[in-house]
């Protein structure tokens, strides 16, 4: 497709959720006509909305996204901080796990007055039309066509330069295009399912994707043809990082947060983050709190737990089912062997630790002591320390 005026040009987004609805306005805004289409009613006149209740933690690149469609603000000023994970314990025992920083935070936001609000902005276009009932039934990417089914049954058919699938978990989009030859395709469950609730909110983030591409519009001046190739190549291995980080995610949710070496490592990371800040970057720090690439994050991550195995052969010891003396164990005998295996080292670790902080205290105060050696000096060689070397992978956390 040639680059240049979108005007006249047609985009197609199917399903008018949180990502849907963020798109519409995205494209609207560049003057492509956008018709969206939702198979449900709109939630902002229907008397019971469908889908998770559950509040959505808005990070800091959903915010980026939210400001390049000029809607940060608007939802943010309803938004409620949350700067740490609260961890209730079956002994009734209750603590925090800090997210990031003290000033930084992610944002608990209604999921579906963010749904109405991103609605109401995309309406808001002239060139934009939504419309509630519409069903997919079927679509040829390869030519532009939609069929779709009203409420009436009645079924019409369309033609779009650009489909764009927004249709969630059990995509109808995806589905057509599993109907393609060599289209690779794998679904995995975890063990749990899902419960509505009424306490704490669930991570959540998936804008992203609508910002890089919009970002991408810019740098190839609206050609949708150049667009969309160079988003599949960015994005493709992100995606893929993302599965592997919402699993690794789900299984510290899990397990981990009720591990004491987990937080006394959690401890560690944050110290020598102050220390080296380009260095080493929590993960989390880095995909909450950044915009640095999810295969990227995760490359870093791997690296920096390398480097946390130098000093402590049994880092990996986190989930003790997964400790590496396990894969030579029976079943039930061996694994409680090698928990009882991991407690010892855990708890030897943390002794170890908490002594070398205090050698470290003592070697400073007799240090200051010397005549020739004062507290200035110090800072001055910490603070020299903490700028010290920059990661491979090069990208700075302001």
């Amino acid at each position: 497709m040639e680059p240049g005026d979108p005007q006249g040009k047609r985009v197609a987004i199917v399903g008018g959720g949180l990502v849907g609805a963020l798109n519409a306005c995205f494209f609207a805004r560049r003057g492509f006509h956008v018709d969206v289409y939702e198979a449900r009613e709109d939630i902002r006149v229907a008397s019971f909305a469908r889908g998770r209740s559950i509040n959505l933690a808005l990070s800091h690149r959903g915010r980026q996204a939210l400001r390049a469609v000029g809607m940060e603000e608007q939802i943010v000023s309803k938004g409620i901080p949350m700067r740490a994970r609260r961890i209730h314990m079956l002994s009734g025992k209750k603590y925090s796990i800090p997210y990031g920083k003290k000033n930084q935070y992610i944002l608990s936001v209604d999921r579906s007055n963010l749904n109405r609000e991103l609605l109401t902005a995309a309406e808001k276009y002239s060139n934009t039309k939504l419309y509630f009932g519409h069903k997919l039934v079927g679509c040829n990417t390869e030519l532009g066509k939609l069929t779709i089914k009203r409420s009436d049954q009645r079924p019409l058919e369309f033609t779009y330069d650009l489909i764009v699938g927004c249709d969630g978990a059990f995509s109808t989009v995806r589905k057509q295009f599993m109907r393609q030859t060599r289209f690779n395709y794998s679904h995995e469950y975890i063990p749990h399912g899902y419960m509505e609730l009424t306490i704490p909110p669930k991570d959540g983030d998936g804008f992203e994707d609508c910002l890089v591409f919009d970002e991408l519009m810019d740098q190839f001046h609206n050609d949708l043809g150049a667009c969309l190739p160079e988003f599949s190549r960015l994005r493709v291995p992100d995606d893929h990082a993302i599965s592997d980080l919402a699993m690794y995610n789900y299984v510290e949710m899990r397990e981990h947060v009720n591990s004491t070496w987990f937080i006394f490592r959690k401890h560690v990371d944050n110290f020598l983050h102050m220390l080296m800040p380009s260095t080493i970057v929590p993960l989390y720090t880095m995909v909450t709190f950044t915009r640095i690439r999810y295969h990227e994050a995760l490359q870093r991550w791997k690296w920096q737990e390398k480097v946390g195995q130098w000093w402590c052969p049994s880092s990996l010891c986190h989930e003790c089912n997964k400790h590496p003396a396990h894969q030579h164990c029976s079943a039930a005998g061996g694994r409680a062997l090698v928990v009882g295996y991991c407690q010892i080292i855990n708890r030897g670790l943390f002794v170890m630790g908490a002594a070398g902080l205090c050698g470290t205290y003592l070697l400073i105060k007799w240090l200051a002591q010397d005549s020739e050696i004062c507290m200035e000096n110090l800072w001055g060689w910490s603070h020299y320390l903490k700028y010290i070397g920059n990661f491979p992978f090069g990208t700075e956390i302001a």
